[in-house]
């Protein structure tokens, strides 16, 4: 998973805007009122060469009453946005500690200095809205007295001093982990909270390695298992739950769904378990939709089939058909029925498991490709836009591990999406591609191309 940098500091020094200019997008709220990021935000930023998992998190004000937090609104909102930020600092493998270079010192600084202090993280000291060289040399000594050197000196509004802030974080990022052995695959088992994804691991990995409860959210962190099965390696990783509102009392539960989103970007294929006796939920297509939105390969897995069968109802084909209809973006997956309590219908998810990694990798011949398209495009010719149609001279598959395909044509803009989705499903029901999700690149053609 990418390593976590949470930006923290007192309320109002401008960690939003930060956090903003260092992803390069307009995610968090910006206003100058104290106490507007009360939830922590995260996205994937990346420096170098490096990723990492950027946090925002509220502002850390000092004499909160918790023991007032029980009756008083603004009060509960405050010490929920302490918590949080306290979470961030204990949990983050950096921190940006962000500090006011206009105002300048202030006593809540200290505050956060003694959190940060107690967490014994890795910390980079940050003066923002500090435009000007001369301004950046007044700041070293003002806010020294805090104890963590120089800081570097940034305007997140306009963008001066970040890369040398970057420069920072990557530097004292952890070092990488190992890199995944091309014969090993890495597969992120998600899901709602007790759904049963510890108990799949478990089922897979042929002993007791993750901790089986029926009690929603014992598993915190994402767990790692490398397993041999049939002469490949797979890396197993259970993760925490993931629920549609975080209770935001609850920062580990926060963390916990942080972790099992990176767990999903740094996974190769994507076990989506659903409750038999649930059904799909919104979280589910959810979930559904993240792996897809990461280009990763999708299994939907129906646990607790044989409590399903005891009650009877619809059979695997009829469900099947109902949940592609559900999921209609990711009609492509294949759907296995098992209990991993029982491990009855495990043997039929190592096979769906090795197919669709086979599939990842499937590189279609030049030839095959451009012959299946030209009949299709001839059979079902392009709509016409603004009196022009699309006309496609040459495809080619450059990627795989997703597969990507280009098509050179003659205008990309004439390429309405329901015609992109249209030659998508050619290319899938004339080549498998079963639980992979494919991309078309639409580029215009090239002079020498045309000559």
């Amino acid at each position: 998973m990418y390593p976590i940098v949470a930006i923290v500091g007192r309320p109002n020094v401008g960690k939003s805007a930060l956090f903003n200019r260092l992803v390069g997008q307009r995610l968090a709220i910006v206003e100058d009122v104290p106490g507007v990021t009360r939830d922590r935000l995260y996205a994937v930023a990346e420096w170098l060469g490096r990723r990492f998992t950027l946090v925002d998190t509220g502002g850390i004000e000092a004499g909160v009453d918790l023991r007032a937090a029980a009756t008083d609104e603004l009060a509960r909102i405050r010490a929920n946005a302490r918590r949080q930020a306290e979470a961030a600092a204990r949990e983050a493998d950096v921190v940006i500690f962000v500090v006011d270079g206009r105002e300048g010192y202030n006593p809540l600084d200290d505050e956060v200095a003694l959190i940060l202090r107690r967490a014994q993280r890795r910390v980079v000291f940050a003066a923002n809205k500090v435009e000007s060289p001369s301004a950046r040399q007044a700041t070293t000594a003002e806010f020294a007295r805090l104890g963590f050197g120089e800081p570097v000196g940034v305007s997140a509004i306009h963008g001066e001093g970040t890369g040398d802030l970057l420069d920072a974080v990557v530097a004292h990022l952890p070092a990488e982990g190992e890199e995944l052995d091309e014969d090993e695959l890495a597969i992120a088992i998600v899901g709602q909270p007790n759904v049963g994804k510890s108990s799949l691991l478990n089922a897979l990995v042929g002993q007791e390695r993750a901790i089986v409860s029926a009690v929603p959210g014992t598993t915190r962190d994402a767990v790692d298992e490398v397993v041999e099965r049939g002469g490949r390696r797979l890396r197993l990783i259970d993760t925490a739950g993931i629920r549609r509102h975080v209770d935001k009392r609850d920062p580990i539960e926060y963390y916990s769904s942080l972790r099992s989103l990176a767990a999903i970007s740094r996974s190769g294929i994507v076990l989506l378990l659903i409750d038999a006796m649930k059904g799909i939920l919104a979280q589910d297509r959810r979930l559904a939709g993240i792996a897809i939105e990461e280009r990763k390969a999708l299994i939907l897995v129906v646990n607790k089939w044989d409590l399903a069968l005891e009650q009877g109802g619809y059979g695997q084909g009829e469900l099947t058909e109902i949940l592609h209809q559900q999921l209609g973006f990711a009609s492509y997956t294949p759907v296995v029925f098992l209990s991993a309590l029982t491990k009855r219908g495990l043997g039929k998810l190592l096979p769906t498991i090795d197919r669709v990694a086979g599939n990842l990798r499937r590189r279609v011949p030049t030839a095959q490709l451009n012959e299946t398209l030209r009949e299709a495009m001839l059979a079902h010719p392009p709509p016409p836009l603004k009196g022009r149609r699309l006309k496609v001279f040459y495809a080619s598959q450059p990627y795989d591990n997703p597969p990507g395909f280009a098509l050179v044509a003659n205008d990309p803009e004439l390429v309405h999406f329901s015609y992109e989705r249209f030659l998508e499903n050619v290319i899938r029901q004339h080549f498998d591609f079963e639980g992979v999700p494919i991309t078309l690149h639409f580029r215009e053609r090239s002079g020498a191309e045309a000559s």
